[in-house]
């Protein structure tokens, strides 16, 4: 592999520099570092990992470590588009796996390949976090919500035929791979409060709240630090009481199977079955 090109290289360092200012230990910025060097190629590649150890003063070695670890750090050459399909419990259930077989076949790459032409690569994403909106899929980080299959081979056919494609939520416009690292380095596009920012499945908890009054326990109650106030002060008393004796009652193991019961079936303290063990 090649260095970069003189005006390359002294961009890079420039940038480099603005990243690692913001931190109080230089080798904190290598995340943004990597995104800052794929930004330029594409995907994490060897003398994009020399550029983060020289700048950070660190071992190549370590670089690399940090590299393979997470996954939004690619080590080929990724599509413009690079298309995520959250393949997780909840959109798996909800059809994320066959969107995810559907559509790998009909663009005939698999987990991180790339078309021939360059403009799309694939990944099977664990999750996007956005359960509500199951199931999922990604381009370049933005969201596509509600997805079918019949939907997502709509949306990669029009990536690749150049036509605009926007998110459900979010930039109004879809930038293109190397721009969406450039952002995950730390340089906005300014288009981050652009369009809607949270749909109505993400805000219905909050409407039903506010429909039926309802509102959040006090301190005490959530068990944080109770103060000086009197159901605080009570609360404190109680967490500093640990011998007196338990009654009747207060404590019951729940069913076989049920939520809260210990993995792996803990056997009550001086239960038979925990003699045993």
């Amino acid at each position: 592999m090649t260095a970069y090109e003189p005006e390359v290289r002294e961009r890079l360092e420039r940038d480099a520099k603005e990243i690692i200012g913001r931190y109080p230990r230089p080798r904190s910025a290598l995340l943004p570092l990597l995104h800052l060097v794929q930004s330029v190629d594409g995907h994490i590649t060897e003398h994009g990992i020399d550029f983060c150890a020289e700048q950070l003063g660190i071992t190549a070695t370590q670089v690399t470590g940090v590299a393979t670890f997470y996954t939004q750090y690619k080590h080929a050459p990724v599509g413009e588009y690079h298309v995520g399909v959250c393949i997780n419990t909840l959109c798996a259930v909800m059809g994320g796996d066959q969107i995810w077989d559907e559509l790998s076949e009909h663009v005939g790459v698999g987990h991180d390949e790339a078309t021939a032409d360059g403009k799309v690569s694939l990944e099977r994403i664990e999750c996007n976090a956005a359960c509500d909106f199951a199931p999922v899929m990604m381009v370049n980080w933005e969201f596509f919500d509600n997805m079918t299959p019949k939907k997502a081979k709509r949306l990669v056919d029009d990536l690749r035929a150049g036509e605009e494609v926007l998110p459900s939520r979010g930039p109004e416009k879809l930038c293109g791979w190397k721009d969406a690292s450039r952002i995950l380095a730390g340089f906005p596009d300014g288009r981050a409060h652009e369009g809607v920012q949270a749909g109505p499945e993400s805000l219905r908890g909050l409407k039903l709240a506010n429909e039926r009054g309802w509102t959040a326990p006090s301190t005490a109650v959530a068990g944080g630090s109770g103060g000086s106030s009197p159901q605080g002060q009570e609360a404190d008393a109680d967490r500093e009481r640990p011998d007196e004796p338990v009654k009747p009652g207060d404590i019951s193991d729940p069913p076989p199977n049920e939520p809260g019961k210990p993995i792996g079936g803990a056997a009550k303290p001086g239960s038979q079955e925990g003699r045993n063990q």
